[in-house]
């Protein structure tokens, strides 16, 4: 049986919704870890909920961390704390492309998946060596398409 928070492309999860006013969510999840209402907030769920807040206070982004007891799911694939290639072949499989970006892939329904490098191959595979190149998927971000669209030509254009 799946253990996790199923993601809603283009839109976030159960407890918070792209263009939610701030004050909707806080009242279902309570207040954030951190006093203060700045534009990113963190949630004591499980898994971890980051949100980006617009100006006017409503959701502009979702994202899920990897959970010690439940992750991330979407279509019924396990999308945080497994290897990268692994989540990439199973939602292809499924017939979603993935497109990559600097520190994962985004895909066409609205959400995209990232390794900030934190953990290590080992981490999933004891037999994993110190230098094995795998990644894996330590979050999810969910929003409109679109969103990373203007992401990724951001980061071309800083590399460029």
């Amino acid at each position: 049986m799946m253990r996790g928070v199923e993601i809603l492309p283009g839109e976030g999860v159960a407890l918070a919704k792209v263009g939610e006013h701030r004050d909707v969510v806080e009242g279902r999840v309570g207040p954030p870890v951190h006093p203060g209402r700045h534009s990113r907030a963190v949630y004591p769920t499980e898994p971890m909920l980051v949100l980006t807040y617009a100006e006017d206070e409503t959701v502009e982004i979702v994202e899920l961390g990897y959970g010690v007891e439940r992750q991330a799911y979407f279509d019924g694939v396990q999308l945080t704390y497994r290897f990268m290639d692994e989540v990439v072949a199973d939602l292809e499989r499924k017939g979603y492309r993935a497109d990559p970006t600097g520190i994962g892939f985004r895909f066409e329904p609205g959400f995209a998946i990232f390794s900030m490098a934190s953990l290590w191959a080992r981490d999933l595979d004891p037999q994993a060596t110190e230098d094995d190149p795998r990644e894996i998927v330590e979050g999810v971000s969910v929003a409109p398409y679109a969103y990373f669209d203007d992401a990724s030509e951001e980061e071309d254009e800083d590399e460029g």
